[in-house]
């Protein structure tokens, strides 16, 4: 296991490839649920779990059942049947251990199920044809970048509604300069060598 491929990993999925601001994945949840940093800490842990499980199944699907059977062409609907199946377990651990998170992330919870950028790091691992444990870490660090980019933008959000902003940007407009003033600033980290 080559621990510096690992680590190239974690930084291109944090920074330079982060879901939200260099690839525009997962834009709902983080427009829904950026507006309290609880719920986007809330939301931050319960998609790095799916995701990081996600990647690690999907994975062990794909090469140990779909490859072997020639069924590679379900791919995608075994991925959304195992995320989905995912969501189902952290939406009920949830609902049990913090219902007042559980009422706070609303509709966005069990749209993790749809949120494109766990399928989408899902299918990024196939593509890029990372072995379990690149996958597996893959999987994670991409969460943590979407999480970041969650806690960040809620941060800031929090802190929007306490400020003199002109009316004509007030509201959803605010949070789309702020969203595309966020991505510039991501967009500093592509020119990391790695």
């Amino acid at each position: 296991m080559d621990l510096g491929k690992l680590f190239s990993i974690i930084i291109l999925s944090i920074f330079i490839n982060n879901f939200v601001f260099s690839q525009f994945l997962g834009i709902c949840p983080f427009m829904g649920v950026s507006k309290k940093s609880d719920s986007a800490l809330g939301m931050g842990m319960a998609v790095t779990f799916v995701m990081t499980l996600a990647s690690g199944v999907t994975w062990l699907i794909y090469y140990k059942i779909l490859v072997p059977l020639n069924l590679e062409y379900l791919n995608i609907i075994s991925f959304i049947l195992i995320i989905a199946s995912l969501v189902q377990f952290v939406e009920m651990f949830i609902q049990k251990s913090s219902p007042n998170l559980y009422k706070s992330l609303g509709v966005f919870l069990p749209l993790i199920t749809t949120n494109c950028a766990v399928l989408g790091v899902a299918i990024l691992n196939l593509q890029k044809e990372y072995n379990f444990i690149e996958a597996t870490v893959n999987g994670f660090a991409a969460a943590v970048g979407f999480s970041i980019a969650l806690l960040l933008m809620a941060g800031i959000r929090e802190r929007l509604e306490y400020s003199d902003i002109p009316e004509a940007f007030k509201g959803v407009a605010i949070v789309f300069v702020t969203a595309g003033i966020l991505a510039m600033a991501f967009m500093g980290f592509s020119g990391m060598k790695i």
